[in-house]
């Protein structure tokens, strides 16, 4: 059977939150309301169907003075409390005054080790101490985690009063806390009982590989748009000479295929991270939510003209053009309409052009006027930028944080610029075949290496 953990505490003090994080799952109430939580909810956490631990979100304390009475009044000696702590469990049952205490204790009486939580931006109260000493007579065992919900810090205050009732203290900030915070606590856990430990280090392996597992599926995801995206085109059979206006139809009608595609990747992203329920607030929106073509957004997620002029030369992808036409060019955006497509946007997006414009002939009569793909030498770093942002974001993500997505990324430029040289000229490489019509399996795998960077360009260390 594996471990269980009862997260218990004062109300309002973020015990919903750790369940949260912790169980991945972000269907768990949180409120700033105390009294969010009646009742004591077992939420498992599993990876291909084996339970590793089992989290206990159980209500806050209300009356913990009255139980603490009760308890001394009853004590015959000291080896009696845990027993005593059962009675009271068991003898106010159905006590609707002490429903939330019985709702508490009762997985802690059954077996389940316990996750003491307090709130570290506000300074330690005698109130506390009751709690903690109600706890310790249970005789199980038990870690206390200082949460940080607000801005003061009275942490050492804290840690100097909890070292004295528990085996373990640490500082946990449960709305914030990355993968690496959230697998150091489980390993902790594992220190809280011997027979325990063995089924943490099981738990941390298997989210680790579960962590490889989701990063493989979310590069397959990216990998698969990216192929989708550069070679997209937008067709229309036609009479006669092409209007401006169909021309501009086209290109809208491309523009708004390929955030389609962009936006169904980055719901198969979050789904594959368990979040499914993301929005984007305004601050998000001015990122994540910038808009495909314009040049803020190339600027941001593409790669530099210095490196796009590098890589470009290391691939033999710009024979033929001048540097100087690649750097300041504005004549490089050639093709009536064409400026529809790319919102304002400065000369240095493509190469030749950024979106071919051709009307093509029918062996069996008439014409047809295509427009695309995009062939901009920048729009599959942008289209690659973007997505290693945006998994970035909700990779690291954990699921108590329930405000909207967004990324203080405004004073980073060029994010695809951080890659690594031997890397990006390979990416340039495939992207170049993939153009050309070409589909090669080293895609999904460069992809994968992508989104293992961190901000800084240090790889992951998973």
């Amino acid at each position: 059977m594996s471990a269980s953990f009862a997260v218990v505490g004062h109300p309002n003090k973020g015990k919903s939150s750790i369940v949260a994080t912790l169980a991945e799952d972000e269907g768990i109430a949180i409120g700033a309301r105390p009294g969010t939580t009646r009742d004591a909810n077992r939420y498992a956490f599993e990876v291909d169907g084996e339970v590793l631990y089992t989290l206990i979100d159980t209500p806050g304390f209300q009356r913990a003075a009255e139980v603490y009475r009760w308890l001394t009044e009853h004590e015959a000696d000291a080896s009696q409390r845990s027993d005593l702590v059962a009675q009271f469990v068991e003898h106010h049952a159905d006590n609707p005054r002490f429903h939330d205490e019985v709702a508490l204790l009762s997985p802690i009486v059954a077996g389940a080790g316990m996750l003491y939580v307090v709130d570290g931006a506000k300074p330690y109260g005698p109130e506390y101490e009751v709690e903690m000493q109600i706890l310790r007579w249970t005789g199980q065992p038990r870690m206390a985690l200082i949460n940080l919900i607000g801005s003061g810090d009275y942490v050492e205050q804290w840690r100097s009063a909890l070292d004295q009732y528990f085996s373990i203290v640490r500082v946990f900030d449960a709305m914030h806390a990355d993968f690496a915070n959230r697998i150091s606590l489980l390993r902790a856990f594992g220190e809280l009982r011997d027979d325990w430990s063995e089924d943490m280090v099981r738990a941390v392996g298997a989210l680790e590989t579960e962590r490889q597992r989701r990063r493989g599926h979310a590069a397959a995801a990216v990998a698969g748009s990216l192929v989708d995206c550069l070679v997209m085109k937008e067709q229309q059979r036609i009479q006669n000479q092409p209007s401006e206006d169909l021309r501009e139809r086209l290109e809208a009608r491309l523009r708004r295929r390929l955030e389609s595609r962009e936006q169904q990747t980055r719901r198969q992203v979050q789904s594959i991270y368990r979040h499914e329920r993301l929005v984007l607030d305004d601050a998000g929106a001015q990122i994540l939510g910038m808009e495909l073509f314009t040049e803020e957004g190339w600027d941001l997620f593409g790669l530099s003209r210095t490196q796009l002029l590098i890589t470009g030369a290391m691939t033999g992808a710009l024979a033929g053009l001048g540097v100087d036409a690649l750097v300041g060019g504005a004549s490089l955006l050639l093709g009536a309409g064409i400026g529809a497509l790319v919102g304002g946007a400065g000369a240095w997006f493509g190469g030749d052009e950024l979106a071919n414009t051709r009307v093509l002939g029918d062996p069996l009569g008439g014409k047809t006027l295509q427009v695309g793909p995009v062939r901009a030498e920048n729009f599959p770093w942008v289209l690659l930028g973007r997505a290693w942002v945006h998994h970035h974001l909700v990779s690291e993500r954990n699921h108590a944080h329930r405000e909207a997505l967004s990324a203080d990324l405004a004073a980073a430029q060029n994010v695809m610029d951080g890659l690594d040289d031997n890397l990006r000229k390979r990416l340039a490489t495939l992207f170049k075949q993939v153009a050309n019509g070409g589909v090669s399996g080293e895609l999904e795998a460069h992809v994968e290496t992508v989104l293992r960077q961190v901000p800084g360009g240090d790889p992951e260390i998973l």
